[in-house]
């Protein structure tokens, strides 16, 4: 608060109290006070009427920045009035007990919240490994079906399966680090899983996968690199272009190391490039193609957040796109 606020505040009380002084001032005059006397008592009014203002800003800025303080401190800013001082006087009483009810009310709705958001993750958890069992069955059943009968159910099957383990991976993506767990793995492993994962989606789609210098040690959490890693085979099988071919390597950046992920499918658009993260965001490629829900890779974006990972695309539309994840060296981990 600087003092030109505080006047402006005070503006309409300093009038009246200026305006009573003349009041009194001309009473005097008029009853005949000698208007040296009247100087005196001017003189002597100045001086307490703005030491009393000035206090009075002094006290209140030192508050202010007494309770500023007190908020920056605090991870979690609604616990505010929990942890001030005790308040200086009545109307600051009341106030603080205004807003400390507000906030009681308000934490009561934020932990019914996360209760429930708890409970959602919970069963969306349970449900996705119950529901592995069937799709396990399914795949079974289809050995006995003939060739193409059983080519276009497996091809369902799989579809069903990615869609399950978005879920899954969103449910988590609220709180990831309750099921994160980094350690040193190479990528190799990490990149044979996620294209054994998918093994049935790039053959079916007759996709070739070229890998190359993939023996790079790396710290990450295996299975949500394994996720990430397959919502971009699944995003380059599903805007393939012709004699498709997806090409994996890694480089070293110093103690970082960098995976890219190139295809040589239809591309992105120019235009709709700065939103392929965004939730939801389907694009043009995605409503003509369909099967697109727009939660692919904005789910490797929150998660590649978590995991300290940078991800960047490029892209041409007609000139295929590549993805790089860069990972961070051990030292940097914050979560580690």
């Amino acid at each position: 608060m600087t003092l030109r606020e505080f006047l402006s505040d005070r503006l309409l009380r300093i009038i009246i109290q200026l305006l009573c002084v003349t009041t009194a001032a001309l009473f005097l005059w008029a009853t005949g006070t000698q208007l040296g006397v009247l100087a005196i008592l001017l003189a002597a009014f100045l001086p307490v009427f703005c030491a009393v203002h000035l206090s009075d800003f002094f006290l209140q800025r030192a508050r202010l920045r007494e309770l500023e303080s007190i908020l920056d401190s605090l991870d979690q800013k609604y616990l505010f009035t929990e942890c001030t001082p005790p308040p200086k006087n009545l109307y600051e009483r009341r106030v603080f007990d205004l807003t400390r009810r507000a906030c009681r009310d308000m934490t009561g709705a934020v932990s019914d919240a996360k209760a429930a958001q708890r409970e959602y993750r919970e069963y969306v958890e349970r449900w996705v490994h119950e529901i592995k069992a069937p799709i396990t069955a399914s795949r079974l059943i289809c050995r006995d079906l003939d060739g193409e009968t059983r080519r276009k159910l497996t091809a369902e099957l799989a579809r069903v399966e990615a869609h399950v383990e978005r879920a899954l991976f969103y449910a988590r993506a609220e709180n990831p680090e309750q099921d994160c767990l980094l350690r040193q793995v190479t990528l190799e492993k990490i990149v044979v899983q996620a294209i054994e994962n998918h093994r049935f989606l790039l053959i079916q789609n007759g996709i070739r996968v070229e890998t190359e210098g993939l023996d790079c040690p790396v710290y990450t959490d295996e299975k949500w690199a394994v996720f990430i890693l397959g919502q971009l085979l699944q995003n380059a099988a599903r805007y393939r272009g012709e004699a498709p071919v997806i090409a994996i390597s890694a480089s070293s950046l110093g103690k970082q190391v960098r995976l890219t992920v190139s295809d040589n499918g239809i591309g992105i658009p120019a235009h709709e490039l700065p939103r392929v993260f965004e939730r939801g965001f389907t694009g043009s490629n995605g409503r003509s193609r369909g099967g697109s829900t727009g939660m692919g890779l904005y789910l490797c974006k929150k998660l590649s957040g978590f995991l300290e990972l940078e991800l960047d695309i490029a892209s041409g539309e007609g000139r295929g796109t590549t993805v790089a994840l860069t990972f961070p060296a051990k030292e940097n981990l914050t979560k580690l």
